[in-house]
């Protein structure tokens, strides 16, 4: 399907929607449903629940195989994830994390009162930018959490060796990168950790899931410890700790969507491609790219709506999709610097975070996965079309709405 030769009616002028059915962004990929009914049954014919079963112990094994590291900690979310291998590698003080990522990946520093310190954002990976990193180093500064965002992976070489420089240290929020590499090195094995998240939006799924990952022994049996309340045995309690243990059944969940992992793969990367066609050319709309010669999951579909070349700007354009049932999202918008808590702590932390302000602005997720076909596409990138070409028309409208 052609959608520059496609005429779309826009709902938001009073049409039907394109969609009959939402069109989301995050909607769960699946594995095969009977594999997974046969694993729910014989979990129930076990009548382990949970506390390191089986699945949660075969879980993780799949994971070190495919990551190549010698841990896997599986945990109950990746926000438990995040928050006990903060506390595992004893960071404290204040840790510079990049302003333009989920809020959890703040949240769980200033849950345990360490204060994120916000650091900008590279335009070209719209990953932390090293360049910035350094001239907010202070005395307090313990370490630093790059997030590899969409997947793609950061600069790991520059942030590790500004904070070999400062004697600071490093783990990764991949919540996005699970299934990724860098360099020809699988994405997990960078840092002192690394953090999965198997939410139910994300490429592979355990329902509700997360795992940290690292090749050091001693933070492992640590991080195992904390998950499990700091039990090292019957009775014995040898560490404080809380309950971040994964169920049997999200575990089932997290093994079955790892069978079919290359088949959404295939799914996303049939989608990113056609996307790529779709709108290439619109004036203002740039498709965020998958570098070649690295594995991609292809989870995201991230567009830059540069209003100033653009007939319409990111939020005209979300409008007039989410109005289609094409439910498009504004992500990470405005940026964890201006969310509460960190908005009334930090009124002034825009001014050193000028590409996160410019970039939050313009970025717009569009729908992608299992559930979204060629076709689907197709509608898609000619409703976008359509807008940009009657945008006059488009702005009247949205202006009545107001």
């Amino acid at each position: 399907m052609n959608p520059e030769h496609t005429q779309h009616q826009l709902a938001i002028l009073g049409a039907t929607p394109s969609f009959p059915e939402p069109l989301h962004v995050g909607r769960p990929n699946l594995g095969d449903r009977e594999t997974m009914l046969r694993r729910v049954n014989e979990i129930f014919d076990r009548r382990w629940f949970t506390n390191d079963g089986p699945l949660v112990k075969e879980f993780e094994a799949r994971i070190q195989q495919l990551v190549g590291v010698k841990h896997c900690v599986a945990m109950c979310n990746a926000t438990i994830a995040l928050e006990i291998a903060i506390r595992a590698l004893e960071l404290r003080g204040e840790v510079i994390v990049p302003a333009y990522t989920f809020i959890a990946t703040a949240h769980a520093l200033q849950w345990q009162e360490i204060t994120p310190v916000f650091a900008d954002m590279d335009p070209a990976t719209h990953n932390i930018a090293p360049e910035t990193i350094e001239r907010l180093i202070t005395p307090r500064t313990t370490g630093i959490i790059g997030v590899h965002v969409w997947g793609r992976p950061c600069n790991t070489e520059a942030i590790e060796a500004i904070a070999a420089k400062h004697q600071l240290k490093v783990m990764y929020d991949a919540a996005h990168a699970f299934g990724c590499s860098h360099r020809g090195r699988m994405v997990g094995s960078f840092g002192s950790c690394e953090v999965f998240s198997f939410h139910a939006t994300k490429f592979i799924n355990c329902f509700e899931g997360g795992a940290v990952v690292t090749n050091d022994d001693a933070l492992a049996a640590k991080l195992r410890l904390m998950r499990n309340f700091g039990f090292a045995g019957v009775d014995k309690v040898i560490y404080p700790g809380t309950n971040g243990k994964l169920t049997e059944v999200c575990a089932a969940m997290g093994i079955t969507s790892l069978e079919v992992m290359e088949e959404i793969i295939v799914a996303n990367r049939r989608n990113y491609e056609a996307y790529c066609e779709g709108l290439k050319s619109l004036p203002g709309i740039a498709l965020k790219e998958y570098a070649a010669g690295e594995r991609r999951n292809y989870q995201y579909i991230v567009v830059e709506v540069d209003e100033t070349k653009s007939p319409l700007n990111r939020d005209e354009l979300v409008a007039v999709l989410q109005a289609e049932n094409v439910l498009a999202r504004k992500y990470f918008w405005p940026g964890c610097h201006r969310m509460e808590p960190y908005k009334s702590f930090f009124p002034n932390a825009h001014l050193l975070l000028p590409q996160t302000e410019k970039l939050a602005a313009q970025i717009m997720v569009l729908p992608t996965g299992q559930s979204v076909g060629a076709e689907d596409v197709g509608k898609v990138c000619g409703l976008i079309h359509t807008a940009l070409s009657q945008s006059a028309v488009v702005r009247a409208a949205l202006s009545k709405q107001d």
